[in-house]
């Protein structure tokens, strides 16, 4: 939490969500801990066997935990590209909105089309899709993951967290050129109200450190009127996840 405090400070952000790594009730527990002792991290995205017979048991546990805001699976690492519909898996996902939990989806572009399949099983339940999907900005293809996409968009239901993005260019020479016509396409698909910045910290210092990675988002969206601006750098993550960060000033979260 200390190093994570200092790269926001020196980005000029004031707190932040932190997100699972590992698919352990050890380690959800551990981040709600660092939470509960750091005011910097707003909220936690953990971690439950949603496929578990006792998935509700789990839940239960962690109901009291204000700081937990969601739920995600690394679905991307699964070895069944159509995971996402797995009757057992879905029946954990009906029951967190219960529990006033979000779901973070994880996947790579190809698995988008099963995405919005899954997605409109759940009309009430908050996604958010890391990452854009990783769209394949390395071999500058955008057509298939654009359409993909859009499709996925049309669920009022879902957000998007722009993050991510310079792990999949060229970690060694990407701009902010190279990756603007799908940051054109998120915001096309979701508009300022519905989507978020995201670090994907330390994950992104393997391409850039987290000022260059928040700074690229921020750059994007200076051409946005402040309140658009206020929303994506803060605000939508705040009204998405119910947060009770104190004093952001500026909203960026």
């Amino acid at each position: 939490p200390d190093d994570a405090k200092r790269e926001m400070s020196r980005a000029g952000f004031d707190a932040g969500v932190a997100v699972q790594a590992r698919q352990t009730l050890e380690e959800t527990r551990w981040l709600l801990s660092l939470a509960d002792a750091h005011p910097t991290v707003a909220g936690v995205v953990g971690w439950v066997d949603l496929q578990a017979d006792d998935v509700r048991a789990q839940l239960e546990r962690f109901a009291d935990h204000r700081k937990l805001v969601g739920i995600r699976h690394i679905v991307q690492s699964e070895s069944d590209d159509r995971f996402l519909m797995r009757p057992a898996f879905c029946r954990g996902i009906s029951m967190l909105q219960e529990f006033g939990l979000a779901y973070d989806i994880l996947i790579y572009s190809g698995h988008l089309p099963v995405a919005a399949e899954f997605v409109a099983q759940f009309d009430a339940q908050p996604f958010i899709l890391d990452h854009l999907a990783k769209p394949p900005i390395r071999s500058r293809e955008v057509d298939t993951w654009a359409r993909d996409l859009h499709r996925l968009s049309r669920f009022p239901n879902v957000m998007a967290k722009l993050s991510g993005l310079v792990t999949e260019a060229d970690r060694n020479t990407w701009t902010l050129e190279h990756i603007r016509p799908y940051l054109d396409l998120a915001f096309n698909c979701f508009g300022s109200d519905r989507l978020m910045i995201g670090s994907d910290w330390p994950v992104c210092t393997v391409a850039a450190d987290y000022a260059a990675t928040m700074g690229l988002v921020t750059e994007y969206v200076s051409r946005l009127s402040r309140e658009e601006r206020a929303a994506v750098l803060g605000g939508n993550a705040q009204r998405f996840w119910n947060l009770k960060a104190a004093a952001l000033p500026g909203e960026r979260l």
